[in-house]
């Protein structure tokens, strides 16, 4: 009963997301914000309070949101302040902008379309940005892979971020919104100042990628594999039929694509020492380890520890990295950026570059999938 009504109000989710065509954002998420200044970019906005007050800011005109003894300050220019429980932006013209900043000399100003929501939250401000899902989503692909690229791979990023977008819309629904703005679900910082990435945002509208069952994917991706892909059943507790070993030739001249670190060779046997190797071997190039293909453990002898455990706790670009003892050193020479489950960004900049569609590029990345409208997903 309970797995019936959650699939219905998933649904019911997803239908009013299709037919408003907003997605609701949690902006500045982490930084907990005491108080912020709201400036009109472009266009006018109706301040709304729930006890009635209202004002309106314009073009230029900033607005302050403080958070104080649970409730809300607010202060414009030409108008005195008041207290709120919440306060509300709501544009007017249609084309309406804003920007936030955390302190009159914070230099990093970003800037939004739509509506902005304010309430406290346990000594921060929670902060929730309604907008148009295709402004949103070239913001993500801004935010997630930068400007300068190929369309072909902007389109490709595009679809990727919104079958995220999409699978996990109802992420943050009793918190009042649908995602935050950080990785935690997908990067975005406001509005895409590139009007290639705005344009492949509209290339792409309600262009997804579905599995062999038509339910939308887990759409995995990370800097550059170094070759070869992981499949998911190594990264992460499940396999997904779509997330498989891929090789990939395109990658390989990019600049993540290799890298190298140093150690003091009793610094790592001391790492080792406390991950439970008993004692170092007396011939020490028996720590020597050997990784032509993506493996899942570093063994000396009967010790091993999980390579994503190593990569966590030395901060490293990957799993996939070989040891050599050299002298008084130990040298990992590593290949790849990123956990490498999914679709390695670099190979797909390489491809568009070399006439591959979005298309192309998301099949080749992904197995058995397919690039469809949403309308088509189907919801378990």
């Amino acid at each position: 009963m309970y797995y019936k009504i959650f699939h219905i109000s998933v649904l019911l989710i997803l239908n009013a997301a299709l037919l408003s065509g907003q997605v609701k954002v949690r902006l500045l998420t982490g930084m907990d914000p005491e108080s912020v200044i709201f400036s009109v970019i472009a266009g006018e906005y109706e301040i709304i309070s729930p006890s009635g007050i209202t004002a309106v800011v314009k073009k230029g005109e900033p607005a302050v949101i403080s958070g104080f003894d649970g409730k809300l300050i607010v202060k414009t220019r030409n108008s005195p302040g008041f207290y709120s429980d919440s306060v509300s932006f709501s544009g007017m013209t249609g084309n309406d902008s804003f920007s936030l900043r955390t302190s009159a000399q914070d230099p990093l100003r970003q800037i939004y379309s739509g509506d902005l929501k304010c309430m406290p939250d346990l000594g921060t401000l929670l902060l929730i940005n309604t907008c148009d899902i295709e402004t949103y989503i070239a913001g993500v692909v801004q935010a997630e892979g930068g400007s300068g690229k190929n369309p072909e791979y902007f389109r490709t990023q595009a679809v990727i971020a919104r079958t995220y977008m999409y699978r996990y819309f109802d992420k943050h629904m009793s918190d009042g919104y649908n995602l935050c703005d950080n990785t935690h679900c997908q990067a975005f910082k406001g509005i895409a100042g590139d009007s290639v990435i705005n344009n492949a945002a509209i290339d792409t509208r309600g262009l997804v990628i579905l599995g062999p069952d038509s339910t939308l994917i887990i759409s995995a991706f990370h800097s550059n594999c170094g070759g070869e892909t992981s499949p998911s059943e190594d990264v992460w507790l499940n396999g997904q039929s779509y997330l498989k070993k891929v090789r990939d030739t395109h990658c390989m001249s990019s600049r993540n694509a290799r890298w190298r670190k140093s150690l003091i060779i009793g610094d790592w046997i001391g790492y080792l020492g406390k991950a439970g190797l008993p004692a170092a071997p007396d011939n020490l190039s028996l720590l020597n380890f050997s990784q032509l293909t993506r493996m899942n453990e570093y063994r000396v002898d009967t010790f091993s520890i999980p390579l994503r455990q190593i990569r966590t706790d030395l901060d490293l670009r990957s799993t996939w990295f070989s040891v050599k003892i050299e002298g008084d050193s130990v040298i990992l020479n590593g290949r790849g950026y990123g956990h490498g489950v999914g679709l390695c960004q670099e190979g797909a900049m390489k491809m568009a570059e070399k006439g591959f569609d979005f298309r192309q590029i998301i099949n080749y990345y992904y197995t058995g999938v397919i690039v469809s409208d949403v309308k088509n997903a189907v919801v378990k």
